[in-house]
């Protein structure tokens, strides 16, 4: 059994900042990538970043230059570094993260999620 248990949202103001950090527990062998989505009601959830366990990064464009993921390998933990939030930020945020959970299934990782964290971000 994989969890991944994710910290961090809020409210916050317009400019402001939050940190969210997202740890994986369980039966883990190894994990490849690493990433955030949001989702707001009515819409599907889109792709916020993701880092490779090499570090390599893949941003959308409306959060380049204000968002920052980084992990920790030794934590099972990705965290996301959110500046200069704006309103259209506001969203629930989850994370995810590709898992194998044995040796016999090391190149075959399936997708696992949080249970999602609630960013508002006020005008």
């Amino acid at each position: 059994q994989v969890q991944l248990v994710e910290s961090g949202g809020g409210l916050v103001q317009a400019g402001g900042s939050l940190r969210l950090s997202c740890a994986a527990s369980g039966s883990i062998f190894s994990i490849n990538a690493m990433g955030w989505y949001r989702q707001t009601p009515g819409k599907q959830r889109e792709l916020v970043v993701a880092i490779s366990t090499s570090g390599n990064t893949n941003y959308a464009d409306s959060v380049k230059g204000r968002f920052t993921i980084s992990r920790d390998n030794a934590k099972n933990t990705v965290y996301l570094q959110m500046n200069n939030l704006k309103p259209e930020d506001t969203a629930d945020y989850y994370c995810n993260a590709k898992i194998s959970t044995s040796l016999r299934t090391w190149n075959r990782p399936q997708d696992y999620w949080g249970q999602g964290t609630q960013v508002t971000v006020s005008s």
